[in-house]
């Protein structure tokens, strides 16, 4: 982290006074370049989110989190609890990209993808300030009694931000639902599907209240993620950052013409920094921090205050870059090093991981096959001297249609299957199905004790795979 000012006031979060008060931020919006940016982003990633539930990929959607049967499908691959192994690797997968991203690029997530700050910048305050005006009318007004005025756009404010609440707040439990079942729900009434309103209540009540309230305290207080940065971050990853060697000795211009104890050394003439301590960089902050302070865990990186201080600059006929993306290597003078042990470890982690979940995904069988002897039996001999095993068979059809399954014995010699209650069953997609089956050996074919047997399972004619199991037979069979 880089050090704060020289005699900087007492540490303390920007969001809270002195006295542990909330204290509530009216940020300036700088439409410069970073802003339009984020803004054309925001709003594709906006589209994404509203429409990955709807789309189908193999007549699910594209990513549905069904947790009430344990499924999780991403883009048309179905995950169940028994693919813990693919699981595990996905998670650290994200995880290592996490950790990669962050020492590269800094908290370019925060300000650029996170749906607090798309929905908070760019829904929602704008939204704000044009019900209730530009900052100095709000904080005037909230800082007043109660007037006609101050309650209807109070109140028209809230009525908008409910609706929006409630519209993410379906579109967020889709992933979980799914629209279908949504809509089937949407259509009763709340004593027919209590659970139904009772949870779009609460979605909606949580999403309400972060947008219209906590706001930028999610970031600053709830989110683990600002307290990591400073494990996964060093001096080379990207950060927003003011550089104090130009812009210092700040001044505003009354103090310039006023001031002159600044002097440069070499030529005793009064030199002042860029910065003009206009206060710009504050203003559009969405956390409330000051950048020239250093690194803050506040920071989202959303680059607010490059825009603001660029607009400034291209005022005074400075040069921009005041306040810009860079590291905090080359804010002291150094050049930023891309090449660095701790990219080569996370970078080396996430390729290994990528590969073996590639090589997962890419070997994953069709079908999910476990095969078992039901417990508690051995073997019959029936009447036409047949050695018979009884099976456990439990199946899941990892495709996305339905297929007739098709077991085949391949040894021992003579060996025929019966599975119990259909000559070919058939699996849907994603179903867990449980059935039994009875595995008949001629006594003359059946070794002493029992042999392996080998079968072969189908799926629309596709070979999935060859299962041996251990079968129980007499241990003499002479007669």
């Amino acid at each position: 982290m880089a050090n704060p000012i020289p005699n900087a006031p007492e540490a303390v979060l920007s969001t809270l006074d002195l006295a542990g008060n909330r204290k509530w931020i009216y940020p300036t919006p700088s439409h410069g370049r970073f802003w339009r940016a984020r803004l054309i982003v925001g709003w594709v990633l906006i589209a994404i989110f509203v429409a990955l539930p709807w789309i189908e990929i193999g007549n699910r959607p594209a990513i549905f989190l069904d947790l009430a049967r344990r499924e999780f499908t991403f883009f048309g691959l179905t995950l169940h609890p028994t693919d813990s192994v693919l699981l595990m690797v996905f998670a650290l997968t994200v995880l290592m990209a996490v950790f990669f991203i962050t020492a590269l690029f800094g908290r370019i997530w925060c300000g650029w993808g996170c749906p607090q700050t798309i929905y908070l910048e760019f829904v929602y305050r704008p939204i704000e300030r044009m019900i209730e005006g530009k900052e100095v009318q709000r904080r005037r007004r909230d800082q007043g009694p109660w007037t006609f005025d101050k309650g209807w756009r109070k109140s028209f404010k809230w009525l908008i931000f409910a609706a929006i609440s409630v519209s993410l707040a379906h579109t967020f439990v889709a992933y979980f639902a799914g629209w279908e079942n949504l809509l089937e729900w949407m259509g009763q009434s709340p004593a027919e599907a209590p659970a139904y309103f009772a949870m779009m209540a609460v979605t909606t009540g949580l999403i309400f209240f972060d947008f219209a309230y906590f706001r930028e305290q999610m970031c600053t207080i709830t989110c683990p993620y600002a307290r990591l940065q400073s494990v996964l971050m060093d001096d080379d990853s990207l950060i927003v950052s003011y550089d104090r060697g130009r812009g210092e000795q700040r001044a505003t211009y009354r103090d310039r013409r006023k001031n002159t104890d600044v002097l440069d050394l070499d030529d005793g003439e009064v030199r002042f920094g860029d910065c003009i301590d206009c206060g710009a960089c504050v203003r559009t902050c969405p956390t409330g921090i000051d950048i020239r302070d250093g690194l803050q865990m506040e920071c989202v990186s959303c680059t607010a205050c490059v825009d603001a201080c660029d607009y400034i600059m291209d005022s005074i006929d400075k040069p921009r870059g005041l306040i810009r993306y860079t590291s905090e290597r080359a804010i002291s003078g150094g050049d930023t090093k891309v090449s660095r042990p701790r990219l080569y470890l996370y970078g080396a982690l996430l390729l290994i991981l990528s590969t073996v979940l590639v090589g997962l995904v890419s070997t994953r069988a069709p079908m999910e096959i476990d095969v078992q002897r039901v417990r508690g039996t051995t073997y019959n001999i029936t009447n036409d001297e047949q050695v018979a095993n009884r099976l456990s068979l439990r199946l899941r059809n990892r495709t996305s249609e339905a297929g007739a399954l098709e077991v085949t014995p391949t040894a021992p010699e003579g060996a025929r299957i019966r599975i119990v209650g259909a000559e070919q069953p058939i699996l849907q997609p994603g179903e867990l199905t449980r059935m039994e089956a009875w595995i008949t050996v001629p006594e003359d074919r059946m070794p002493p004790g029992g042999a392996v047997a080998e079968f072969e399972f189908r799926i629309h004619d596709q070979l999935v795979e060859t299962v041996q199991l251990r079968l129980l037979g007499p241990h003499d069979n002479a007669h």
